[in-house]
């Protein structure tokens, strides 16, 4: 096991990751920008370093303020958390080679599932099935494309090869818009990624979008860890996540389970990761692998009581995968809610000081956060400050739970989308279950619609 980890992130992420270093008798080094200083997981550290200004690209995203903060601090490994350099592969190679573990998987893996062309050809080798699309990147040629999305058949949606977080994408109904929706896309696609290629995949009207939790050593054993429902989203974004997934039949979770763990073992896969798929009349369509550890993985250690940033650390130690797949049980329902510091009605940040915290609790209650009382939501970074997790032997039971957390919590000084939570919770269709990936937005639209008149 490592002796010290250096945690190169900010928020409720470095947080959970310092937890998890303390518990496994490891020192942490907390590295943070200026607008970070006081913040909890920084106190809380056996060492912090300060590493640039409130800007994310002079400070989170410095790979070599990084890297001398671990040179100095003598670490040995590094956790990326998620978001900022998590996913960078020229980050982990320079991470690897200037002595330190990269707590991830390898650079060149990070580059193959990064690009979501080389990605989606990694898993039609691996036999898990993607959605109908082009082969590779659009050509240049008009012709070609036009050619490329009859064959598909509309509606057809544009995606950036190196895209991510709901940035580059367009979904074209028409002919007549095609060719001028492929050039927008290309131009959004190099200014946000420094990556112009574009690829096409046939629009699925009324998707879910559900993932599957994967683990993977350096000696070729994979596991899969339960399934995640992510479909209440607005523009891309999460809302609520939930494990397992309602209204899905468990053969064909386990499925397409095993067919992740597998391809994990082709491609050489190592650490936590995520499959990211869209599920529609009973079929599962590959859109993309997140090569580190998500936001909503809360929701999979309480329905199977494993601790995954742990296991991310063991495994990036060298352990061998001491769980097999029969291991691996589900219990119950969990649910998680996102707190963020905005606007519950117009999703403006809002930012500021934080006059009262007082977080819920309970059985089956979980609320992983960095904030407190007095603390100062900056308006540098990501909105998001608490996540709010449920557990219960049902999905009733965890919605309920869910409705005594939020109506417990207080957070005073700044709006938050706790409104937004309390009405979803008691929406017909969520608690139904299996609601589709446009549900939350036409929702809304449908609300502002009704404020206009």
């Amino acid at each position: 096991m490592f002796e010290k980890i250096l945690i190169a992130n900010r928020g409720e992420i470095a947080l959970r990751v310092l937890r998890a270093c303390r518990e496994l008798g490891v020192r942490t080094v907390a590295v943070h920008s200026t607008a970070d200083a006081d913040a909890k997981y920084v106190k809380l550290a056996d060492e912090s370093v300060c590493i640039g200004p409130p800007a994310s690209g002079q400070s989170y995203l410095n790979i070599p303020a990084i890297i001398s903060a671990a040179e100095v601090t003598d670490a040995e490994a590094i956790h990326p958390g998620y978001g900022f350099l998590s996913e960078n592969a020229d980050f982990a190679e320079r991470v690897e080679k200037s002595g330190f573990v990269f707590i991830g998987p390898k650079a060149e893996t990070i580059r193959l599932m990064g690009d979501k062309v080389s990605a989606k050809n990694a898993m039609k080798e691996a036999g898990v099935p993607c959605v109908p699309g082009s082969e590779g990147a659009l050509p240049e040629d008009p012709r070609e494309i036009v050619k490329a999305a009859r064959a598909i058949g509309y509606p057809v949606i544009i995606k950036a090869a190196g895209g991510g977080g709901g940035r580059g994408m367009r979904v074209v109904h028409t002919e007549a818009a095609l060719i001028n929706a492929v050039n927008m896309t290309r131009a959004e696609a190099q200014a946000a990624f420094g990556n112009p290629m574009v690829y096409m995949e046939k629009f699925l009207e009324n998707p879910r979008h559900i993932e599957i939790q994967v683990m993977a050593d350096n000696h070729r054993s994979a596991i899969w860890l339960s399934e995640r429902d992510c479909s209440m989203q607005r523009r891309h974004q999460k809302v609520i996540e939930e494990a397992p997934a309602p209204e899905v039949a468990r053969r064909l979770i386990t499925r397409i389970g095993e067919r992740c763990a597998e391809a994990c073992r082709r491609i050489g896969y190592r650490g936590a990761g995520t499959f990211e798929f869209l599920y529609e009349n009973g079929e599962f369509f590959f859109i993309e692998m997140n090569t580190r550890v998500q936001v909503e993985h809360p929701v999979t250690e309480l329905v199977t009581g494993i601790d995954i940033v742990q296991m991310q650390i063991r495994v990036a130690a060298g352990e061998k995968l001491w769980l097999r797949q029969r291991d691996v049980e589900i219990r119950g329902h969990a649910i998680e809610c996102r707190i963020c510091a905005e606007d519950p009605f117009k999703f403006t940040p809002s930012p500021g000081k934080i006059s009262n915290w007082h977080p819920p609790g309970g059985p089956g209650i979980r609320v992983d956060s960095h904030v407190y009382t007095g603390y100062t939501v900056p308006p540098y970074y990501d909105s998001m400050i608490a996540k709010v997790i449920t557990h219960g032997d049902s999905r009733e039971q965890a919605i309920r739970r869910m409705r005594v957390a939020l109506s417990e919590m207080m957070i005073d000084g700044i709006k938050t989308n706790i409104p937004l939570h309390q009405e979803l919770l008691l929406d017909p269709h969520f608690i139904k279950g299996g609601a589709n990936i446009h549900y939350l937005e036409e929702k809304l639209a449908a609300r502002e619609e009704v404020g206009r008149k």
